[in-house]
């Protein structure tokens, strides 16, 4: 196992860097870099910016349009994009659902919605979990009834992160109740404007909309939208999962998130507390340790061995430095960082900002501080969302540990 980079991947990392430094907006850079809000013009904004480059599908083979780059060129770019402070690239389209489109469409579903996808110009939006059908994803209610040339949709889906901007959306359901639960389950690609789709934000504690629940009423879905064959889309499903898991673990912006954390920490005087700064090398040492054994799986995919499936355990791992972050970056600000202000912080200003223009900043108002407490309760969500991490603990014991 050689987990050391050749110089040709340490060239092809300055290449990245380089033309990130360049096409990345700055005023972008600085909302990711302090976890201001991003719109959604932000988001597909540089998305599009990646797409003009070819590499919004930076994982794609070249016969799909991609650059055709190796794991660990993904790897580079991956954690070059995130240490420069660009948005994290909204997953749906490029990383979840064209792999599927690429593996089970025909060549017409390829050619219809892949350049899309590739290009930044269309949004999608996950629909698996349902009110009741988290975890237990083969429990999906969802029916879609075939008649004619057409499925005829009813049902609803629930946690659709940023479904509010979905124009496009792939969904399990059921069109058997024969067999299994997993045997009647089929993979429809579902356009959301149409006639009886509707949408219904759910309002978190910050103030954001970032999940929904999403109703179909008699929805009419052209057979031609199935991928692959009915009642197989559990296969389907699976295959994107693995996907999502991995992407879940995000082990580059935890070390971006990590350097922000030593940020704020010395801003707010408790860098120097040794119980304080242990808990910080602890957790170092955990993305240190998350960085290793994602190079171990990259190292096997390139020197042609079977990687360790162990999506699952990235999953478990990333998720709970995720929220481990963020809990020592709100106890670093302690009570400072509990002020929230959702107006302020959607006008560009908070804290200290305020008083600098002559009005009244609350008490220690950092603007790192604004988001804080609202990104601690929201990452609560992570050892939850994909699957949770009690199901994926299951899922590590049958199929690594035997």
């Amino acid at each position: 196992m050689d987990l050391a980079f050749t110089p040709e991947e340490q060239q092809f990392r300055e290449e990245i860097r380089a033309w990130v430094a360049q096409a990345l907006p700055k005023e972008l850079a600085h909302k990711v870099h302090n976890a201001h809000r991003l719109s959604r013009e932000d988001m597909q904004g540089w998305a599009k910016i990646l797409g003009k480059k070819g590499w919004l599908g930076y994982g794609w083979p070249k016969q799909f349009g991609g650059p055709g780059w190796n794991a660990v060129q993904k790897h580079l770019f991956e954690e070059e994009l995130a240490m420069a402070g660009a948005p994290r690239i909204v997953p749906f389209g490029p990383v979840m659902v064209a792999p599927v489109i690429m593996a089970f469409g025909n060549k017409a579903q390829q050619e219809r919605f892949l350049p899309g996808i590739a290009s930044g110009e269309v949004w999608w939006s996950q629909g698996y979990s349902e009110p009741g059908s988290g975890s237990d994803l083969a429990s999906v209610r969802t029916k879609a009834e075939r008649k004619g040339d057409k499925y005829i949709v009813n049902g609803q889906k629930t946690w659709t992160t940023l479904g509010q901007h979905g124009e496009w959306m792939f969904n399990l359901v059921r069109t058997s109740n024969e067999g299994k639960p997993q045997t009647g389950i089929s993979f429809l690609l579902i356009d959301m404007k149409s006639p009886g789709v509707s949408v219904r934000p759910i309002k978190l504690l910050d103030g954001e909309c970032e999940v929904n629940d999403v109703f179909f009423d008699n929805v009419e879905v052209p057979i031609e939208n199935l991928i692959g064959e009915e009642n197989k889309g559990w296969t389907y499903a699976k295959h994107l999962l693995s996907h999502e898991r991995t992407n879940i673990a995000d082990v580059n912006r935890a070390k971006r998130e990590l350097e922000r954390l030593k940020r704020i920490a010395k801003a707010e005087g408790v860098y120097d507390d040794l119980r304080f700064r242990d808990q910080i090398a602890l957790l170092e040492v955990d993305v240190v340790a998350l960085e290793m054994l994602v190079l171990r799986v990259l190292s096997a995919e390139k020197s042609g061995k079977n990687s360790l499936d162990i999506a699952g355990l990235l999953k478990i791992k990333g998720s709970e430095i995720q929220q481990r972050y963020t809990e020592l970056m709100m106890l670093a600000a302690g009570p400072y960082s509990l002020p929230f202000m959702f107006e302020a912080m959607e006008a560009g200003w908070q804290g200290d900002q305020t008083a600098a223009a002559g009005l009244q900043g609350f008490p220690g108002g950092e603007l790192a501080n604004a988001p804080l407490a609202a990104n601690y309760f929201n990452y609560r969500k992570t050892t939850i969302y994909g699957g949770s991490n009690e199901v994926q603990r299951n899922i590590v014991a049958q199929t690594v540990l035997g």
